[in-house]
């Protein structure tokens, strides 16, 4: 089968097209055949290197959002998806790319979500970047028939990441204001639907004019460009000087301090991502004094995965495609990511 891969960390011309047997599933594992995979940032981040997430190894073949068909069944997988559908080959799935061990304590526990040994398809296991992918069958999940299976493979890590962070941990209330950084995200897309569904109202960001409609045809009531307007006199206004509530951060130090002065006495910065850096500096004082909460998102468990799927397929939510292209040219795909022209998820079609 083709995928493509990496041998060396660096710009995208490290990006090699390459023949690999297909694999064959194991107990309890299925073999999908992609019909699209969904690019995210630490496939960009892992391939510049050095790779993020424990257990990363080159080569590497990225690709974490993945949605298909099932092509073969292990030996001992003939029992139920993650959703509770039969396995059978032809099934249409979408894959949880979070693999934990189901052993230790945490597993056992029901939180596998701090599982140590948790692996990611994509990450740290063969991803979607090739035309077929191994999966436990415990993390495939049902796709309606009214799903195209390109909308089912951009959902998984963006619209988790956004659950998660917004409802798990931030626990966003009815009538809250939220500052949602970068629209133009995948990750910020889903956020702001979810918001709105929770009863918020949206503040969020964008890098450039061209932006601010794609902004508002999601949901957000306030756009505000961040290179030329300030946000956090913005976030002001818009709150009579109060401040909001909750902001959601996955960009890092560039927009920390716009998030820490944008906040209400007690508010909340809810933070998942690191794409400026690793360290962000602020005043102590001025956290501590107005009681500001500042919560690390940390990993989702299968249940929530399962009831985010539920959630997604039962609702109006969207996820917009900004662009397709075949597995060959993964390499103009990623470089279409890293010129933040996107608006809305760049899918791979092997």
């Amino acid at each position: 089968m083709k995928v493509v891969l990496h041998r060396t960390h660096g710009g995208p011309d490290v990006l090699q097209v390459a023949d690999v047997p297909v694999p064959e599933p194991g107990p309890d594992e299925v073999l999908v055949r992609v019909a699209a995979c969904g690019l995210n940032h630490l496939d960009v981040l892992q391939r510049r290197g050095p790779g993020l997430i424990p257990g990363f190894s080159l080569p590497h073949v990225a690709g974490m959002d993945v949605a298909g068909t099932i092509a073969a069944v292990g030996p001992a997988g003939s029992g139920r998806a993650g959703s509770g559908i039969v396995l059978a080959e032809g099934a249409r799935v979408v894959v949880n790319p979070a693999v934990p061990c189901d052993h230790c304590q945490s597993c056992v526990d029901g939180a596998d979500g701090r599982c140590p040994s948790t692996g990611v398809i994509g990450a740290t296991l063969a991803g979607g970047y090739a035309e077929y992918v191994l999966a436990p069958a415990a993390n495939v999940h049902h796709v309606p028939d009214e799903v195209d299976l390109v909308e089912a493979a951009v959902v998984p890590t963006i619209w988790m990441t956004a659950w998660h962070a917004l409802i798990e941990i931030g626990k966003v209330r009815l009538g809250e204001t939220v500052l949602i950084h970068a629209a133009g995200s995948g990750v910020s897309t889903a956020l702001i639907q979810l918001a709105k569904a929770s009863g918020a109202r949206v503040i969020t960001t964008v890098s450039s004019d061209a932006k601010v409609e794609y902004a508002r045809g999601l949901g957000a009531d306030v756009v505000v460009n961040s290179t030329t307007g300030d946000v956090v006199a913005a976030a002001r206004e818009a709150t009579g000087g109060r401040g909001v509530d909750l902001v959601l951060d996955h960009v890092g130090p560039a927009t920390w301090n716009t998030g820490i002065y944008s906040l209400a006495p007690r508010g909340r910065l809810v933070f998942f991502g690191n794409t400026t850096g690793n360290r962000a500096e602020f005043d102590l004082v001025y956290a501590y004094h107005f009681g500001l909460q500042l919560l690390g998102s940390d990993p989702y468990d299968r249940r929530e995965f399962a009831t985010m799927l539920d959630a997604y397929w039962a609702s109006t939510f969207r996820t917009p495609i900004d662009s397709e292209f075949p597995l060959k040219d993964a390499a103009a795909a990623q470089e279409r990511m890293e010129s933040r022209k996107a608006t809305g998820k760049i899918v791979l079609r092997p």
